[in-house]
Order: structure tokens, then C-alpha cells, then sequence
């Protein structure tokens, strides 16, 4: 078992030993790794890194070999005249790749990605060749969609569904959730029954200015969502179609960034909860992950070998995963700390305390 972890300073690799996880590969030291992908169907990792000045860059590494190639970068269009004028606030500049997705196993070679600000690519040939989807892009109610942490909204979700590569959902922040049945031809909204209260009265059901910080969806139940909101946790269980709100027990907070749901069992999900809004830390000091396993009906605090004293990590919302036999999790923070668990999140053992701020992790190979 591998696990890649994508850092402001570059992309850290590690493997899972019966000693523990070790470090294994270090790559882009010193550059900001947005994003990374792991393509089962090659075996090739995505790198995406965001380097300022120099812009955004795209990796890919094959699948038997270290090194890395430069390859073809998402870019958008020219922004046409007409439309620079009639809406001269929204941004046309790439400024980050914060979601890489591939397209599934009827789909090989295709490849999704999720932007700053608020763009989404698609490329059919492993990354060498970007198109924006123009149908998305272009829809009206993009006019309304706002920064949610960033200045810029921005795609952080991709969920392909894996009976049918056609069928894409997505969530945006700050832009609600959005779903395609014909591989990005046309889109509709599927964000009912989210609510921002961040919004005046009017506006706190539309569903095109939701804050959803993160969904996953089931691998075995496709239709079974999990949703981490800026207001608290949504579970949909008919595709998307409709959001139900789950309310946390007394003393558990249902604020957060990061959600993983359990690749065989829709019920099972893990929420690393803070303390909302402007502190964002955990509360009292003491980090914990919070366990359903019935579909939020109860929950469990879960705090064995997590720091319960002066503890102030955040998670960020691509900063929790869950391997595919449902066991083994990773969870890192902005202060380049990384925790494994081997028993469902019973109990957890630092891997790190001295990483960089980190972005994301992913379980791989």
C-alpha cells in the first residue's frame, strides 16, 4: 500500500511497511503541489503544482518509473470581447488545479480537472490535450458563484460515477452542486435541500450559492453521497437528486472541510470536525475524527493517539482518505502533521510531525 501526500513544498511518498509508513520518494521540493492523482489504468501519478509567478504546471509520471515529464497545462480560452464586458469581475486566468480526477473504468485516458476559478477541464488522452467545458463555463447562473476560502470560486469535487462515465457530479465553492448525464454536454443543479445560513433568508435554499467544502460519493453505492457543508452535513441517497440534513449529537460539531466515505458501505463515513467560522481550529484543543456507521444516525468521537491538548490543526478538505478495504485511513494538517489508522479511524499513530502544510493525501498502488 502506497499514499501520496501533496505539500506547499513538494509531493511526498510514502509506503505502508510492517514497521509502519515510511517515506519513500520525495518529488518538486520546495514547489506547491496543489493536486494528485493516482490513474489505475497505467499505473501514472498527476502532479499539479502552482509555482506563482512561473503559473500553474502539470506532471505526470508513468507507472514504472520516477521521473516525471512535463505535460500540457488546462488553459483558458481567449475571453471573447463581448463577454469581458458584460461580465468584467469574473476571472479567465488559471490560478490553481485543485481537483484531478480520472474517468473511470469505462473511460481510460480521460482525465477531469477542477479549477481556480471555477472552471472544469476534461482531456481524453492522459493529460496531454485540455478542453474547458464550455457548457458548464458558460451557464448563467456561474454570474452568481462566489469565493468560498479563496477569492475566486473554485471546483474541488469530482465525482464520476463508476457505472456510467457520462454521469459527472461536482461540487463548487461557493456554487452549489452540479451534475452531467452526457459527459459534460449539458449540466443541471443538484444541490435541493442544502442550506446556506450564511445568506440572507431569500437566498439560503438557492441552490446555485451552496458551499458544499467537500462530496464523495460510495464506490459500491453510487447513488449514496456524502456532503462536509459550510453549514454543516448533508447525505443524499438518490443520486444527487435530494440532500437530507444530518444533525451531529451535542458536543460534536458538524463544521469542517474534509469527509470520506467508506468504499463498500454507503453508511460509513469519517468528518474531522473544527470550530466554526473565523477560528477554525479544533475544539478545546483536542483533534478528533467523527465516525457514522449508520448513516448518521449516531456518531463516535474517535480520539485514540490524536493530540488532545493544545492541538490547532486544520484539515483540509482533500486532507483525509480512506484506502479501499475500508481500514486503513490518512488524515494530514496545515501544520505538516500526518496520522495513519489501520482500524477504521480507531485509533491513529503519527507518521510525521515536521512535513510541510499540506493539501491532500491519497492512498494509491
Amino acid at each position: 500500500m502506497k499514499a501520496m501526500v501533496a505539500t506547499r513544498k513538494g509531493l511526498f511518498e510514502y509506503l505502508k511497511t510492517s514497521n509502519g509508513w515510511q517515506l519513500d520518494q520525495i518529488s518538486f521540493l520546495g514547489e506547491p503541489v496543489t493536486s494528485c492523482l493516482f490513474d489505475s489504468h497505467d499505473g501514472s501519478i498527476f502532479a499539479a503544482l502552482n509555482l506563482g509567478h512561473f503559473g500553474v504546471k502539470l506532471h505526470r509520471r508513468g507507472g514504472r518509473t520516477r521521473d516525471w515529464i512535463e505535460i500540457a497545462t488546462p488553459a483558458f480560452p481567449p475571453q471573447p470581447a463581448v463577454i469581458a464586458e458584460q461580465t468584467p469581475d469574473i476571472e479567465w486566468k488559471l490560478k490553481q488545479i485543485w481537483a484531478l480526477e480520472t474517468g473511470g473504468r469505462q473511460a481510460p485516458g480521460v482525465l477531469w480537472a477542477g479549477t481556480l476559478p471555477g472552471g472544469l477541464f476534461r482531456s481524453t488522452d492522459g493529460g496531454h490535450r485540455w478542453e474547458l467545458v464550455e457548457s458548464l463555463w458558460h451557464r448563467p447562473e456561474r454570474r452568481e458563484w462566489m469565493g468560498g476560502g479563496y477569492d475566486v470560486p473554485g471546483i474541488h469535487s469530482i465525482c464520476v460515477d463508476p457505472r456510467d462515465a457520462a454521469h459527472v457530479t461536482i461540487g463548487i465553492s461557493c456554487g452549489g452542486v452540479w451534475q452531467t448525464q452526457d459527459g459534460g454536454a449539458s449540466w443541471a443543479l443538484a444541490a435541493k435541500g442544502m442550506r446556506a445560513s450564511y445568506m440572507p433568508e431569500a437566498m439560503a435554499d438557492n441552490q446555485n450559492i451552496q458551499d458544499p467544502h467537500l462530496i464523495t460519493r460510495c464506490k459500491a453505492a453510487p447513488d449514496h453521497f456524502w456532503c462536509q457543508h459550510h453549514n454543516g452535513i448533508w447525505r443524499s441517497t438518490d443520486d444527487a437528486a435530494s440532500w437530507q440534513r444530518i444533525t451531529t449529537p451535542h458536543g460534536i460539531s458538524d463544521f469542517g472541510f474534509a469527509v470520506a466515505v467508506h468504499p463498500q458501505d454507503p453508511l460509513t463515513a469519517w468528518f474531522v470536525p473544527a470550530i466554526a467560522d473565523q477560528k477554525r481550529v479544533p475544539a478545546q484543543g483536542a483533534l478528533s475524527v467523527t465516525r457514522t456507521r449508520d448513516g448518521g444516525v449516531t456518531f463516535t468521537s474517535l480520539r485514540t493517539g490524536l493530540p488532545q491538548n493544545d492541538c490547532y490543526d486544520l484539515i483540509y478538505r482533500h486532507g483525509l482518505a480512506v484506502a479501499d478495504d475500508g481500514e486503513h485511513l490518512l488524515m494530514a494538517s496545515t501544520t505538516g502533521n500526518l496520522w495513519a489508522s489501520d482500524d477504521a479511524g480507531e485509533s491513529w499513530q503519527k507518521v510525521s510531525a515536521n512535513l510541510p502544510p499540506i493539501y491532500a493525501v491519497k492512498f494509491y498502488g
